[in-house]
């Protein structure tokens, strides 16, 4: 499963963090993924194969397919 992310998207998570949050939003690219918890706001590096494991959803913050037209 080929991960496609950009930095801003939420990802939620099939286990909740410790602090009940269960939304990340990605912060860094490549060949492991950093993303910040919206509940605490702590940091977390994950490979990609591992986060492709973990995930359950993503939830894109880009709401622009289609919204405006190109200039």
């Amino acid at each position: 499963m080929a991960l496609d992310l950009k930095i801003g998207d939420v990802l939620q998570m099939k286990k909740a963090h410790p602090c009940g949050g269960s939304l990340w939003t990605v912060t860094r690219l490549g060949a492991d993924i950093g993303m910040n918890c919206q509940e605490c706001d702590r940091y977390l590096l994950l490979a990609r194969s591992q986060l492709a494991r973990s995930l359950k959803q993503v939830i894109s913050s880009d709401q622009e397919t289609g919204d405006e037209p190109p200039d």
